[in-house]
């Protein structure tokens, strides 16, 4: 009987301890599941804050279509949206100013719409970027051609001067007539840039070709554009190279006007910010030369991922030349842009990055560069 009774507390205790450890291995695996649930939330956290990630730009009055800056820059936006599974109103959008009172607008409306990332293209925006960042410290912005400070702000700027000085090369070594002309948006320190580079570089070639420099006073009217340079090309020069967004425009349609009437006249227009080689196709002819090329869409969209990345350059100027690959000369008209010209540019290309040449970037800089000559 004691023996029974003994055998019957053994078989309690050992069915007791076999439960304890069930219930220990059950704790266990249920802690584990548990961190393994909150790795995967975190995941899970991560992958919900990219999907919720947006980023959109506020265009000058230039428009997304301006065949130039605006559409650079959307370009960009586009590439980023492609990259991340982002269209047009899903992540990624842009509005379009038709007015400078419209920046301040839509830049607060964009705000108001919760994007992370809002871009001003362009410098005139610099004044309702300072206006609205400061007033949403929680919303990242960059700007583009113009310095900002602010932490939720990033600076984006060019070396176009760079740029700017090949076009001139590639003009000098084109002319026959050795006069060329240059046609700018609006008169300040960013087209300046474009101007001074450019005069630069022609004038680094051969001293004596006359350049002619006229300004628009305005990036977005193609009749303004064409009347200067039908004004120019009238008075023998045969190269114009235009720094004027959408007034460009007008630049390519009095060239192929020209070529239109007389196949046999050279005419040529160098582009701006991409290649612009499409808007001078006429026939079986094309009046682009080449473009100075500037990837405005590559620094927007490697802003933007680094944005999503909690990687933003807050407070930071971020400045794009000719050693970056971030400014270019486009050479898609391989019949126009011979191998000695392609040969000069590059010459000219490795002396800049080298430090051989320090391209002039304001009209004070280049009266000193061409007094040094």
């Amino acid at each position: 009987m004691l023996k029974s009774r003994f055998l019957m507390i053994l078989v309690f205790l050992l069915t007791f301890g076999v439960f304890l450890a069930a219930c220990g291995s059950s704790g266990g695996e249920e802690e584990t599941s548990g961190s393994s649930n909150d790795d995967s939330g975190s995941e899970e956290s991560s992958g919900e804050e990219n999907s919720d990630f947006s980023v959109a730009m506020v265009t000058d009055v230039g428009g997304v279509d301006d065949k130039s800056f605006n559409q650079s820059a959307w370009e960009g936006l586009q590439a980023f949206g492609e990259e991340n599974g982002m269209s047009k109103g899903e992540g990624i959008d842009y509005a379009q100013s038709e007015s400078d009172a419209d920046y301040a607008t839509n830049l607060n409306r964009l705000v108001r719409q919760d994007y992370n990332l809002i871009y001003g293209i362009g410098y005139l925006l610099q004044p309702a970027i300072a206006e609205v960042s400061e007033q949403y410290p929680d919303t990242n912005f960059a700007l583009v051609d113009a310095v900002q400070e602010g932490d939720n702000v990033v600076s984006i700027m060019f070396k176009e001067h760079q740029g700017s000085f090949l076009a001139g090369v590639a003009a000098a070594n084109k002319t026959n007539t050795d006069k060329i002309g240059f046609i700018g948006g609006v008169d300040g320190s960013l087209i300046n840039k474009f101007e001074a580079g450019f005069v630069a570089g022609v004038k680094s070639v051969n001293p004596e070709i006359e350049v002619e420099v006229e300004y628009a006073e305005s990036f977005n009217d193609s009749q303004k554009g064409q009347a200067i340079a039908s004004n120019m090309y009238s008075k023998d020069i045969d190269v114009i190279y235009h720094a004027s967004g959408g007034t460009g425009n007008g630049v390519f349609a009095q060239a192929k006007d020209i070529k239109n009437s007389n196949p046999d006249e050279e005419v040529w227009v160098i582009g701006v910010d991409r290649d612009q080689h499409e808007e001078g196709q006429i026939g079986d002819s094309n009046v682009t030369l080449t473009s100075m090329v500037k990837r405005v869409d590559i620094a927007v969209q490697e802003v933007a991922n680094q944005a999503m990345n909690g990687e933003f350059p807050g407070g930071e100027v971020l400045e794009f030349g000719l050693a970056d690959d971030a400014i270019s000369i486009a050479r898609t008209n391989e019949e126009a842009m011979t191998e000695e010209i392609v040969s000069a540019v590059e010459e000219w290309k490795e002396k800049i990055i080298n430090g051989e040449v320090e391209v002039p970037s304001t009209r004070e800089d280049l009266q000193t560069f061409l007094d040094s000559m």
